[in-house]
């Protein structure tokens, strides 16, 4: 008999889906049971993974974590216990990149659970049109209460993401220089600045969920890149609205960068048949367009992101935001950019609350990776 355990995030989007599926596994006529842990949000983004995959059977993660996780040999590959066929099936059916943010070094690693990027969150009775332009952003701002995604790492993914939109994607490599050019650099630091200078500077401390949650109560009116929870449309009735990104130049890219999560297997686990099947039915196109959404899930599948009554049920969050999905940016996925991520997030979030000039933050920024290139000997 095999005692499978998990780590999820804490949230439902990430807990009762898999709780509810594991009640089901550990029902089966067979000998092994399924649990589920669960981290904070800020676990699950910056936690080493090493660390978790020791203790583990299977990780929820998301793909810069990847890095870490093979350097130090904490997984299995996905394409060594799954049959061929069901791996292509899912790379061939996956949303945008996610698939792809799970590959690396021509193997697979995490199975495109959930997919979710930064896309803007509105409140439906202030906002009955999202934003198309980041001009016409800048002028909501200053008319309803609005927010930048900052706390954690998420001012770095704020600033890639408007990077992205401004045709300059970051260097992915950490011996790669510069991070990002100079102008688009610039630019976008100034164009959070501009922003943020229209918040309540406290919002600088939420994150995502926290975010969110205002936005429902009606304290946040509007944010114009936040991760995307299809928990906060789905209710009858939600206030929530979401919707793609604004363009920050026309006929340019819309910016953002992807998030959701993989479900990694750790080279601890004994796996048996019974897991396999698990792990495919959960990755299932019937299981993603009906099981998931059921129990609080966001899946992966573009069956799902493009289902009529997936969109029903969630006021139509999906296919509001695919355009968005379909384009966002997929992050590096070198050993210790997890770590870089998080000290030049609070690198910038204090540059914009003490009014540091965005010239002198971007140098800040580009000495910051010159530094990590070094120490990661890249």
């Amino acid at each position: 008999m095999t005692d499978y355990r998990g780590l999820t995030w804490d949230h439902p989007r990430g807990t009762v889906a898999l709780r509810t599926a594991a009640s089901r596994f550990s029902g089966e006529s067979h000998e092994h049971t399924l649990a589920w842990d669960s981290q904070p949000l800020e676990g699950f983004e910056s936690h080493p993974v090493g660390d978790l995959c020791a203790r583990y059977d299977l990780v929820v993660l998301d793909h810069p974590h990847l890095g870490d996780a093979l350097e130090a040999d904490a997984l299995q590959p996905l394409d060594e216990l799954l049959p061929a066929a069901v791996v292509q099936e899912w790379r061939a059916t996956t949303v945008g990149s996610a698939d792809r943010s799970y590959t690396l070094d021509g193997r697979l690693w995490a199975a495109p659970l959930d997919v979710a990027t930064q896309v803007a969150a509105l409140r439906r009775a202030s906002v009955p049109e999202p934003p198309r332009t980041w001009g016409q952003a800048l002028e909501l701002a200053g008319a309803v209460p609005s927010a930048l995604s900052l706390a954690g790492p998420h001012a770095l993914l704020t600033y890639f993401s408007l990077c992205v939109a401004l045709g300059d994607a970051p260097a992915t490599r950490a011996d790669a220089a510069p991070l990002v050019g100079g102008v688009a650099g610039v630019a976008a630091l100034e164009m959070m600045r501009d922003f943020f200078d229209r918040c309540d500077p406290a919002t600088a401390e939420l994150n995502p969920i926290a975010l969110l949650e205002r936005v429902a109560e009606g304290r946040i009116a509007y944010c114009p890149f936040v991760y995307g929870y299809v928990n906060y449309a789905s209710a009858e009735g939600s206030p929530v609205r979401f919707a793609d990104v604004p363009h920050c130049r026309p006929g340019g890219r819309l910016g953002s960068v992807l998030g959701g999560t993989g479900l990694a297997v750790s080279r601890r686990t004994p796996v048996t048949e019974e897991l396999v099947q698990h792990i495919v039915w959960l990755l299932s196109a019937d299981t993603q367009r009906g099981f998931l959404p059921r129990h609080q899930g966001q899946p992966a599948r573009c069956e799902a992101w493009t289902d009529p009554a997936v969109n029903e049920h969630s006021g139509n969050f999906y296919t509001d935001t695919l355009a968005t999905i379909e384009s966002a940016w997929v992050r590096p996925r070198y050993p210790g950019y997890t770590a870089f991520q998080r000290v030049a997030s609070e690198l910038i979030r204090d540059g914009l609350l003490t009014g540091r000039p965005a010239a002198a933050l971007y140098d800040d920024l580009e000495a910051l990776h010159r530094g990590t290139s070094v120490a990661t000997g890249a």
